[in-house]
């Protein structure tokens, strides 16, 4: 009897064992289907977004439901802060179909499959206490994902505004040759093909081309990069269209600015690379002292103690 409880017992964990590998099998296979979400009447653009990330992002393509309910929960936390990582992931130059929610639940997400890693790990070094050590960690893996991406805006930014005087500067060119605008910023972009500040006017013209006029494509482009100094050059172009001022002569301007601005700011680093030098200074010359006169001073000690 007892053998054949334990039989029983055996084929029961066998069948639970295979219907839980092809459960995720179907899943797994699902999840990596090509075929996208069903139209609806409404909210037609948010299910093509969904379906461009779907096909762009495997990890949301596995976790779509949990990405989405994750996403519901930082629309109601953190309100305040979505706003601010929408217009990082702009500046980052990141998929446009991103909600800051969706992105912050992938960073969450990412978080917690680490988690079980985590435990092991701090469990098997520190004991049942290493619980609280892996939930940091994991707290930790979010904050980490949420800087890299505010640190990604950051190195693109500075990667636009180093290009761009070039970039205005080929405009300037080509419009006081006889291009008309469209045409200088096709051949810009053309020219400045792989780098970020092409990309951001490659939307500009796009968007000229659907139908905007160029004070809203500029306008667009103002508020995905929000930089100030950025701001500043959008700005006048946006002024010289009110006024009917040349825009060569505009862009010509701004470009001698933003080289003006690029050596003030040169001279700013300069200025504190002195300062910031000090202390390894310091530090570098007592050391060099304590190697110099290390020596003489336990020669003498041990002399005075007559060893």
């Amino acid at each position: 009897m007892v053998w054949e409880a334990v039989d029983g017992i055996g084929v029961l964990g066998s069948l639970a064992l295979g219907g839980a590998v092809v459960v995720v099998v179907w899943w797994i296979l699902r999840a990596l289907a090509p075929e996208d979400l069903a139209q609806a009447d409404e909210w037609r653009y948010d299910v093509s977004r969904m379906n461009a990330l779907r096909r762009s992002d495997l990890l949301y393509r596995l976790f779509f439901p949990a990405i989405q309910i994750l996403a519901k929960l930082n629309r109601a936390a953190w309100q305040d802060r979505l706003r601010g990582i929408d217009r990082e992931i702009q500046a980052a130059g990141i998929s446009r179909y991103w909600l800051p929610e969706e992105y912050l639940a992938r960073a969450e997400l990412i978080a917690l499959l680490l988690l079980p890693l985590y435990m092991a790990v701090c469990v098997s070094y520190m004991g049942p206490a290493g619980a609280v050590s892996a939930l940091m960690a994991s707290v930790l893996t979010v904050w980490f994902l949420r800087r890299s991406l505010r640190r990604r805006a950051i190195d693109r930014l500075v990667s636009i505004k180093r290009r761009l005087p070039f970039l205005l500067d080929l405009l300037t060119l080509l419009m006081e040759a006889g291009a008309n605008f469209h045409q200088a910023l096709r051949q810009g972009v053309r020219e400045f093909a792989g780098q970020d500040v092409a990309v951001e006017f490659a939307r500009v013209l796009t968007d000229i081309n659907m139908g905007k006029t160029r004070v809203e494509a500029f306008d667009s482009l103002r508020r995905r990069l929000n930089d100030d100094e950025i701001n500043g050059i959008i700005g006048a172009i946006l002024q010289s269209e009110q006024l009917g001022t040349p825009l060569s002569q505009i862009f010509r301007t701004q470009a001698d600015v933003l080289r003006l601005k690029r050596s003030q700011r040169a001279e700013t680093i300069a200025g504190e690379a002195g300062v910031k030098m000090l202390l390894p200074g310091v530090l570098v010359m007592i050391s060099t002292v304590i190697i110099i006169l290390g020596p003489f001073v336990l020669n003498y000690w041990l002399l005075g103690l007559g060893l």
